[in-house]
């Protein structure tokens, strides 16, 4: 934690997690940005810059190659070499309207205790988090502490959490955190199943996951965020006009050091690339790199992308192309083709999913 005293009195704060984050191919460390903020009586005096350089400096010295947060208010990271690397939705899937196009194995399930949770749910969540590019690792005590306990001022309105277990031949395969948030008009149901996080180890699993969600009874709409943009759920239903979408944005990604954030990542194929990096924040990143055969090294070579820090954060993930940001103009293409080249490079197999806010 960083603060910013004037006298004895904290005017300003910053906060960083020690996270493990999965990136395309592996996993790196991650300076998780948080609780950033200023008094409102000491605004516009520089204190933000000069704590993000103080944190920044310091993600640098431990040697974590990105840095990530979720922004409370987008317009502010920028400045500082973060990009909008990931997109969360959140549906709302009318009950009535919940039919799937295709028969689900059918796997039992059952509702467990927090205790049983702490055991049986990380082995579910840490195989997703192993493969999706933007999930971090959950300690014991963050399962304890944080994900588990139910304390009133987050049930927003609703009940108690609800902990399903799904397991085929007696291994975890599926789990669901949910509330129920009644509401009756005339005699009918017209409440809510908040679900706070699904996971599954596979797409079976995930398909029994989410028929037992839409089945449970007293339920007229079935309301879950934090979904990444490939959810499947998206195409499980039949009748996907009806289910209600929102966009928002997610997890913004910074990377801390070029050279080590680009060689600690898989691609896709061995193609070349090279960039020239415009980091005013972060100077030491400054200049070219040649990222050859998954390594990123300095070079002299004529680039074939030029692009601010921030932008290179946003593709590094997978989850923005740069075929995207080239189109919005916050990209230089500086030879033919090379933006579609470093797409080709870059893509993964399934869209970026941070499905935690911290």
């Amino acid at each position: 934690m960083h603060a910013a005293f004037e006298g004895d009195r904290v005017v300003g704060g910053a906060a960083a997690l020690a996270l493990q984050m999965t990136v395309p191919g592996g996993s790196l460390p991650c300076t998780g940005v948080t609780a950033v903020g200023v008094d409102p009586t000491h605004r516009r005096r520089g204190i933000l810059t000069r704590m993000m350089r103080a944190q920044l400096d310091a993600a640098h010295e431990r040697g974590d190659p990105i840095a990530a947060l979720w922004p409370s208010e987008a317009s502010i990271y920028g400045r500082f070499g973060f990009g909008l690397a990931s997109f969360a939705v959140e549906l709302q899937v009318p009950r009535d309207h919940s039919a799937f196009a295709l028969p689900v194995e059918r796997i039992p399930a059952r509702i467990i205790s927090a205790e049983e949770a702490l055991d049986a749910f990380p082995r579910v969540y840490d195989r997703v988090a192993a493969r999706t590019p933007g999930m971090y690792a959950r300690s014991r005590e963050w399962w304890k502490s944080r994900i588990l306990p139910d304390p009133r001022e987050r049930r927003r309105s609703a009940g108690p959490a609800r902990r399903v277990l799904l397991e085929r031949d007696g291994e975890p395969v599926a789990y669901a955190i949910y509330r129920h948030q009644q509401a009756f008009e005339y005699g009918v149901s017209t409440g809510s199943l908040l679900v706070v996080e699904a996971f599954a180890a596979d797409p079976a699993a995930e398909a029994a996951l989410w028929r037992y969600l839409c089945d449970i009874d007293w339920v007229a709409t079935i309301t879950a965020s934090l979904l990444p943009l490939d959810h499947p759920l998206l195409l499980l239903v039949t009748d996907m006009p009806r289910l209600r979408f929102t966009l928002s944005n997610a997890l913004w990604v910074r990377l801390v050091d070029v050279g080590a954030a680009l060689s600690g990542r898989g691609y896709r194929d061995g193609g070349e690339i090279v960039f020239d990096v415009v980091d005013t924040f972060a100077p030491w990143n400054e200049g070219r790199w040649r990222l050859a055969d998954g390594r990123a090294e300095r070079t002299d070579a004529e680039p074939d992308v030029l692009l601010p820090a921030a932008e290179l954060g946003a593709a590094y993930l997978g989850g923005v192309t740069f075929g995207q940001l080239g189109r919005a103009g916050r990209v230089d293409e500086m030879k033919p083709g090379a933006l579609g080249r470093a797409d080709s490079v870059f893509r993964g197999d399934r869209a970026p999913w941070c499905p935690e806010t911290f």
